[in-house]
């Protein structure tokens, strides 16, 4: 009994220390120069079920806790677009098993999670190639996105059965077929109308970009749409990031210079 008392004593002491430690950072932050939209590759949950003698699946799981921190610390503090790269086209060539299980786990999760996303005023949209994924995935998402609709707070962007390369491919298959009919000319080629022809025409392009696990790449995602974000890498694993992390990677960023080309001097003039 005197150990146990003494592990809730730690324990709570510990929860205490956190949850200052926690205000401390948000306390930081600048509220006018937040990144509008944050994107995050969410990696490391194989490693971190390895570490602790599970499987892969084990990971993924525990992931999903990760996910709701990182949603409810970006509407605290006001951030407007929130993507996470759940699924890329070529996570389908790992075991059949596993994917099985992840698809199996991405319905039980919105199942379980939408009735909390509309009481935090969240709502959802999908990037990708979503005829790709089952149709029972198909079928929570699509219900999903239609529930949140009318929710006006932070904007939850799931990309599922994405790829960076595939997005831009598709786009400019669509322009052809499009200059073939007469809608569009050569002349009206711009970045403006390529990305009008993503499937991020209607949101913004991240502003920061969070990799967990300490890998240092994008892995095929949002290729076009990361041109000026400003990157943070972790090496914390994707089920060990909390509100915290996050904090902290916004707070970096507004100790950045973001130039887009041009010189110091010019943005601070």
């Amino acid at each position: 009994m005197l150990i146990l008392e003494r592990k809730f004593e730690t324990d709570f002491a510990f929860n205490i220390w956190y949850k200052r430690k926690i205000m401390d950072i948000k306390d930081k932050l600048r509220e006018k120069q937040l990144p509008v939209h944050v994107a995050i590759i969410m990696d490391g949950n194989g490693r971190w079920a390895k570490q602790k003698g599970n499987m892969r699946i084990f990971g993924h799981k525990n992931g999903v806790k990760a996910v709701r921190e990182v949603v409810e610390a970006a509407g605290e503090i006001g951030i407007k677009y929130l993507t996470l790269y759940a699924f890329s086209t070529e996570n389908w060539t790992r075991p059949k098993s596993e994917v099985d299980a992840l698809m199996t786990l991405l319905v039980t999760t919105i199942n379980t999670e939408v009735d909390e996303l509309i009481k935090n005023n969240v709502r959802l949209k999908q990037i990708g190639d979503l005829k790709s994924l089952p149709d029972s995935v198909q079928k929570k998402l699509q219900e999903a996105i239609l529930r949140t609709s009318h929710c006006k707070g932070l904007t939850l962007v799931l990309a599922l059965s994405y790829s960076g390369r595939s997005e831009i491919t598709n786009a400019v298959a669509q322009m052809v077929t499009d200059a073939k009919s007469g809608k569009i000319a050569a002349e009206d080629i711009s970045e403006s109308l390529v990305s009008s022809y993503l499937y991020t025409s209607e949101i913004p392009d991240p502003d920061l970009l969070i990799r967990t696990s300490g890998e240092y790449r994008i892995s095929n995602f949002l290729l076009w749409q990361l041109a000026y974000s400003e990157m943070y890498f972790t090496g914390t694993l994707w089920p060990d990031f909390r509100k915290k992390d996050l904090f902290e990677a916004v707070l970096d960023y507004q100790q950045r210079e973001r130039r887009f080309g041009k010189t110091g001097d010019q943005i601070s003039s």
